[in-house]
């Protein structure tokens, strides 16, 4: 392939200019924003994938264009290396650079340090796979994208309108097709068949369960779940709700997982009432929410702890019925885990907890320690990873009795099942189903396991986030000096008390978390620590009066 022709990049960069005077940054989520300031960073994301690709001997890097679980107008973009894994940490400052270069001469610049100090040969052929959700900004931003591949000589795929898991999903199959560690067929169809053959193994002897509520929050979730009832609908009765992706301003807008997690209720036109099951997916599908309503109508949530809870008692079960002796399974989570789940992972399930900072590359990261590492964020995101030596012991065991033979089996299904590249909510949901099944308990049932502490969350702005350190994975600050003994003084009198105080990574907001025995002690707790904080560490404009 011909070296690169920086004179027809900056002719093609001058139609994506870079708004003056705005500064971006490539986060966890990657760029995440107003719609109308990515044209530009779009635009230099393609090429970061083209050189990414190049480094990487010419492997497929995936493009996603998607604000997850933001309001409408947001749009944002992100890269995903070769096996559905999110960008290598070090290339973050790369696209970072690239998206900050004010001209088109400047950006000329940041590509040849970027060949430069990652030794990548720019001559190389490079292919970059890419998808969008249903935003109304997405097929401009695409065009972007197409733009700087065209320019690099990229080769191009268009996966059209995806949730952000099956971008992640194809990525790894393109990457792996032909090799003893091939993921599937690279196309959405694969996809399904996948899902769908693996539920069907682990549930088709099983009494079938009532419907189930699905909100898919006027998102890209709406019509891929539909896709999946023409795939499942023989065993699982999946009834779509929030499903409009047409009309202007619906998107997350009081409905998603996001929206039922923090405000604590159905989304509004849901008519939850006792005995309906219901989940909520997020705005690109890789979140998911559980919830009901119990016999006096009071909605309950089942989030992302208590799907660890449920996904861990499942397969340490399953491994210990297959006889599969030498499997290390491991939960991870963040500080903001509910101090009851830890508990029930620790003291009735005995299965070992890490808990790492907040941000799914932590997660993910530490879930890979171990045979089988399970995840999920409290706020719906997460996944299993099974390792290889996980993988090969359960595709070498063999079973002496029916039910070890059968727990195999199982085993197998759940590691196709299961969307290890990345959080699913649609991989998710089917997996709580098939275990919902094979145990043939109630959404009640499955929150009896253990009871959420009562917590708060509580935001207090500040003129500077950044004197806030951290330890501990987020749960001691080091900085201000002092501040955390003062915190300590104040958990201490409360029965089954925890506060920690993190920046917010995104705002000059920090963030107090606090637990405690009744609600009243823990809206008590938060409160004295936000006021605290507000007093000590620069609180700006008026004390919000719930403060003490």
């Amino acid at each position: 392939m011909a070296p690169i022709d920086y004179n027809k990049v900056k002719l093609v960069s001058a139609k994506h200019p870079k708004p003056p005077g705005v500064k971006f940054t490539y986060g966890t989520a990657g760029f995440r924003m107003k719609a109308e300031l990515l044209d530009s960073v779009t635009f230099r994301v393609g090429i970061l994938a083209s050189l990414r690709s190049k480094k990487l001997d010419s492997k497929t890097i995936g493009v996603m264009i998607t604000a997850s679980h933001n309001p409408e107008e947001d749009n944002g973009v992100k890269l995903v290396d070769p096996y559905g894994e999110m960008l290598e940490q070090s290339w973050e400052e790369h696209a970072t650079k690239l998206a900050n270069a004010e001209s088109d001469d400047d950006l000329v610049n940041v590509i040849q340090d970027i060949i430069v100090n990652t030794g990548l040969d720019g001559s190389k052929d490079s292919s970059v796979v890419y998808a969008r959700d249903t935003r109304p900004s997405g097929p401009a931003l695409v065009a972007a994208v197409e733009d700087a591949l065209k320019v690099l000589g990229a080769k191009a795929l268009d996966f059209g309108v995806k949730t952000t898991p099956e971008l992640h999903y194809v990525t790894r199959c393109l990457n792996t097709a032909g090799t003893k560690d091939a993921y599937g067929e690279p196309t959405e169809e694969g996809y399904f068949k996948k899902l769908g053959d693996a539920f069907r193994e682990l549930v088709e002897q099983k009494p079938h369960l009532s419907a189930l509520t699905v909100d898919a929050a006027n998102g890209v979730g709406a019509p891929k779940v539909r896709q999946l009832s023409e795939v499942v609908g023989k065993f699982i009765d999946l009834r779509v709700v929030n499903d409009d992706i047409y009309t202007k301003g619906k998107l997350n807008f009081q409905c998603g997982a996001d929206f039922v997690k923090t405000q604590q209720r159905a989304p509004p036109g849901m008519n939850l009432v006792s005995g309906m099951r219901a989940c909520s997916l997020d705005g690109d599908a890789d979140r998911i929410v559980y919830y009901y309503a119990d016999e006096d109508g009071k909605f309950r949530l089942l989030d992302g702890d208590k799907i660890a809870g449920l996904a861990a008692s499942f397969i340490i079960d399953l491994v210990r019925t297959a006889g599969i002796g030498d499997i290390k399974i491991g939960v991870v989570q963040t500080a903001y885990a509910n101090g009851s789940s830890t508990a029930y992972l620790t003291n009735v399930l005995k299965v070992p907890v890490s808990c790492v900072p907040t941000g799914v590359k932590h997660l993910h990261h530490e879930a890979e320690k171990y045979d089988v590492g399970v995840y999920f964020e409290a706020n719906g995101h997460g996944t299993v990873l099974f390792s290889s030596h996980a993988i090969n012991s359960i595709r070498s065991a063999k079973g002496g009795t029916p039910e070890q033979v059968t727990a195999i089996n199982q085993l197998s299904a759940l590691t196709n099942l299961i969307n290890q590249t990345v959080g699913d909510a649609i991989s998710d949901m089917l997996f709580v189903e098939s275990i919902l099944m094979n145990k043939q308990i109630t959404l009640r049932q499955w929150d009896e396991a253990y009871t959420d502490l009562p917590n708060r969350l509580v935001k207090v702005v500040v003129a500077d986030r950044h004197i806030f350190k951290t330890t501990d994975a987020e749960r001691k600050l080091v900085e201000p000096k002092g501040l955390q003994d003062k915190i300590n003084a104040i958990v201490a009198p409360y029965t089954e008390g925890r506060s920690f105080v993190r920046p917010s990574g995104t705002e000059d907001v920090v963030r107090v978390y606090a637990e405690a025995a009744t609600r009243q002690d823990c809206d008590e707790l938060a409160f004295k620590i936000a006021g605290l904080v507000f007093d000590e560490a620069g609180g700006v404009g008026e004390r919000p009066k719930e403060f003490l």
